[in-house]
Order: C-alpha cells, then sequence, then structure tokens
C-alpha cells in the first residue's frame, strides 16, 4: 500500500455492517471529512468481501455480526485473497471472543461500537496510515485474557524474540505499551523515521502483520506484563 503522506487522495472507506441506520450515522460522520471517502456499502459479510474485492478501498469497517458470514470469517476471505486492503473491526464488549478471532484473521484494528466520532475518524486515518488500533478497553479485555497463560517474567526470554536487536526490543516494549512512532521517537530520543525502521525490522524478523500482532506477542512472551 502506497505511503499516504505522499498522496493527497482521501481515504477509500468501505462500511460494512447489517444495520442501515448505523451505516447511515457512520456516513454521516466520515463524509464531513476532507480525507476520506465513502466508496460503499455492505449489509452482510459475503457483501464486504466482494465490494473489497470489486473496489478496493483503503479501509474496511467492519461489524462482527453480520447475516450470510460474520465479520471475522470477511476479514480472513479479504486477508486471504491479499487484496491492499485494510480492516478495522467494530465490537462490543461482550464479544471478546470475536475479537480474538479477527486478530488472528488479520484485522488492523478494533473499536467499540459506541467510541467517539473523532476517535473513530483519528482511527480510519492510522489504518489506513499502514499502523493498527486497539481501543485501550477493548485491549485491557483482550490482555486479561492472556495475563493467566503468560511465562514467568524472570525466565529466559522465548527464541523468537532473541532475533532481534536491544534496540528493536526496546521498540517492541514500547509499541506494546500503546505508544506511536512518535510517541517512542521520543522516548528513545531519535527520529520518527529510524523509529519506523525498527518496527518494520520487528515485524519482518517475527514474521507479524502489524502491530496489533507484535503487542500480542508482547505480552504472551513476558516481555512485557499487564500493568506493567
Amino acid at each position: 500500500m502506497s505511503d499516504r503522506s505522499e498522496s493527497s487522495r482521501p481515504v477509500r472507506v468501505l462500511l460494512a455492517d447489517d444495520q442501515p441506520l448505523l451505516r447511515t450515522g457512520f456516513r454521516m460522520v466520515l463524509g464531513a471529512e476532507d480525507d476520506l471517502d465513502i466508496v460503499g456499502e455492505a449489509g452482510d459479510g459475503v457483501e464486504a468481501v466482494d465490494l473489497s474485492r470489486r473496489l478496493l478501498p483503503d479501509v474496511v469497517l467492519m461489524d462482527i455480526r453480520m447475516p450470510r458470514m460474520d465479520g471475522v470469517a470477511a476479514t480472513r476471505a479479504i486477508i486471504d485473497a491479499r487484496l491492499p486492503v485494510r480492516v478495522l473491526i467494530l465490537t462490543t464488549f461482550d464479544l471478546d471472543e470475536y475479537v480474538v478471532g479477527a486478530l488472528r484473521a488479520g484485522a488492523s484494528g478494533f473499536l467499540a461500537k459506541d467510541v467517539p466520532a473523532e476517535d473513530l475518524v483519528t482511527a480510519i486515518r492510522t489504518v489506513a496510515a499502514g499502523e493498527a488500533v486497539v481501543a485501550p478497553r477493548i485491549l485491557k479485555r483482550l490482555l486479561d485474557r492472556f495475563a493467566e497463560t503468560l511465562p514467568d517474567p524472570d525466565a529466559t526470554p522465548p527464541k523468537a524474540i532473541g532475533v532481534l536487536t536491544e534496540r528493536e526490543r526496546e521498540v517492541l516494549v514500547q509499541v506494546a505499551r500503546g505508544l506511536s512512532n512518535a510517541e517512542i521517537a521520543r522516548v528513545l530520543s531519535v527520529s520518527e523515521t529510524t523509529i519506523k525502521t525498527h518496527v518494520g525490522h520487528v515485524l519482518t524478523k517475527l514474521g507479524l502483520r502489524d502491530r496489533v500482532q507484535a503487542v500480542v506477542l508482547a505480552y504472551e512472551t513476558g516481555l512485557v506484563r499487564p500493568g506493567a
């Protein structure tokens, strides 16, 4: 996907939700932004996959529960098809199992349906730029699921983490704490471009799709622990 900082074209968004009223609300909110363009609407997962193939939006705003095909299956179909499309999942707090499933399917972000409009707009821009977004409350609940099976913090780091340089490991820790590239750059006193390069190396070396998976791996391996 091209670097959106070098392009003036709007972010192309596909809305996928089985409730027409919600789609109308999203269209009103997002349509007010000059840099966002709603290119289509899908009422179920099958239609979301079909429109993703035909329209190639930058971001699909994907509901979890939809008829014919749910949001997790639709996300997996889009990712498996290697489309230049990123998926931002909308969920509710009683659907944690879907959050985990969507993460494994390749979603680039998770937001609650009651998210403020400005946060939704920011999240779409962030995902379109190639980064990942997880609402803090959802991330906390997600990590709580991993907490019970996390390894001993005093144990030797797993072999997978061993392929990282010391600086790359530092960057992964900061990513896991939810910091953006700009924030990590300030913490480590280097340029944002340098951090972007380090993050790319971390994802490549660990075989990860994006920052969301990097966060989960950091917690699963005990590199970072909940509440730390």
